[in-house]
């Protein structure tokens, strides 16, 4: 075991040095490598194949200029990236984030959380991420479609269906997709899946808006069912009201529990009575409007400044929705104190590490984004399917793929987590789980 450690920490050294000022890439390969050490001990040759430093560099970065015109003629200039990390099992696959905060470490941190998320669905995807510092909030729809347009101009080159093939991420929803598809279609004359989140009249799949929200769902009833928890009537905390916040919160509502939170970047609510999904939907997907607003019409709802502070609220169930990093160590130690039962990450490693590290020795459930929140990409990939075989399936059969898929998830995170002896202990599982079977194509096609 020492032996081993040793090399986990050579890597992480080289990361250190060769990559300075990545923290949140740092940070993933910090939690990811310590915890495959077992896997490691039992393949010495994974050492000797240089595996570790292979998995951390990414296959191919692009890097490049957007210019775009706004609504009165000015020329203004963004900057486009994509990180295609592993190719092993699959073609790259991975969002497009359009958000001011997007820079080479989020991108290099999400794809490598990408790589495993994607290997842990049993579907034949690789890991990727993208997306640019462009920002699409109080843009017009002419100029996110002439961004779009150009973003799309340079990144064409680099994507395919048996290639590389995004989807949406946060700031790009079904209007970037479309407008992101066309232009792909128009330089290439394919009409092919190359994005995946495509509207239903071309090509998009039936239940990929609810897909991630609904999969938390699932792979953490199953943990709590495993300990002996039912879901029903259990208070849950939201953070987030984009796609996946919603949707977990339908689905949770679904299952019986009682959500009484969700957020935007400005500030939470809180609505004693359980969450109107109807009029969070009203507000967020077709008016775009703040989630103040959603206090304005809701009797008995508060709203309060500050997005952290929606973890002061008690509740059985805590499900981080919105962003990296949201859940802190202090907001841990409150939910913990308030008697928090269980956390389940529908955003990309929302929790800090000492956040994750205080929950867990504190004997909270803990569900990893790796894990619970691959219901997005496993659609995706069965969009993917399905626009192969030009055909289109129901809402029940994608949502029970979905759910079989979370099953299987969970089962291996379990697995492994018993095998290599960390047993109940999700997201060692979750990561030795979907490294081994990457590490295993790595192995088998040589020095790649």
């Amino acid at each position: 075991m020492a032996d081993m450690k040793a090399y986990v920490e050579e890597v992480l050294e080289k990361i250190a040095v060769k990559d300075p000022g990545e923290k949140e890439f740092q940070d993933t390969a910090k939690e990811i490598l310590t915890s495959i050490i077992p896997v490691l001990e039992a393949h010495p040759e994974y050492r000797e194949e240089r595996l570790l430093e292979r998995f951390v560099e990414p296959e191919r970065v692009i890097l490049f200029r957007v210019p775009w015109a706004d609504d009165k003629g000015r020329l203004q200039v963004n900057r486009g990236l994509r990180v295609q990390m592993s190719s092993a099992i699959g073609p790259y696959k991975g969002g497009l984030r359009f958000h001011p905060s997007v820079n080479l470490s989020i991108l290099k941190f999400l794809a490598t959380e990408q790589v495993l998320k994607n290997a842990l669905s049993g579907l034949p995807i690789g890991g990727g991420k993208g997306g640019t510092d462009f920002d699409p909030k109080g843009k017009s729809d002419g100029e996110i479609m002439r961004f779009c347009q150009s973003f799309m101009t340079e990144l064409y080159r680099h994507i395919g269906p048996d290639v590389d093939v995004p989807a949406g991420d946060i700031g790009v929803g079904g209007r970037e997709i479309g407008y992101l598809y066309g232009q792909y279609k128009r330089l290439t004359g394919h009409y092919e899946g190359v994005l995946t989140g495509k509207g239903l009249t071309f090509g998009g799949s039936l239940a990929r808006t609810e897909a991630t929200g609904y999969g938390l769902l699932y792979f953490v009833k199953d943990m709590l069912d495993d300990n002996g928890i039912d879901i029903k009537a259990q208070t849950v905390a939201v953070s987030g009201a984009g796609n996946v916040a919603t949707y977990a919160i339908e689905k949770a509502q679904a299952m019986g529990a009682k959500v009484v939170t969700c957020s935007d970047s400005n500030g939470y609510i809180y609505d004693p009575a359980g969450i109107d999904v109807a009029l969070l939907k009203d507000v967020k997907e077709v008016r775009r409007a703040r989630i103040k607003e959603y206090a304005a019409k809701r009797p008995g709802a508060e709203y309060h400044e500050g997005c952290a502070g929606v973890w002061t609220v008690k509740c059985d169930i805590a499900l981080p929705c919105a962003t990296q990093n949201e859940l802190s160590l202090e907001s841990a130690k409150t939910l913990v104190k308030n008697g928090v039962k269980a956390v389940g990450e529908g955003a990309n490693m929302p929790s800090t590490l000492d956040a994750v590290e205080y929950l867990q020795k504190n004997g909270v459930l803990f569900a990893p984004a790796k894990a619970a929140n691959a219901g997005g990409v496993s659609v995706s990939a069965l969009e993917m399917s399905q626009n192969s075989e030009r055909l289109a399936w129901t809402f029940e059969e994608v949502d029970q793929r979905l759910k079989r898929i979370m099953d299987n998830i969970y089962a291996q995170s379990k697995e492994a987590a018993e095998k290599y002896g960390a047993k109940g202990n999700l997201l060692a599982g979750a990561n030795m789980a979907g490294f081994v079977r990457v590490a295993q194509a790595m192995h088998a096609q040589g020095w790649v």
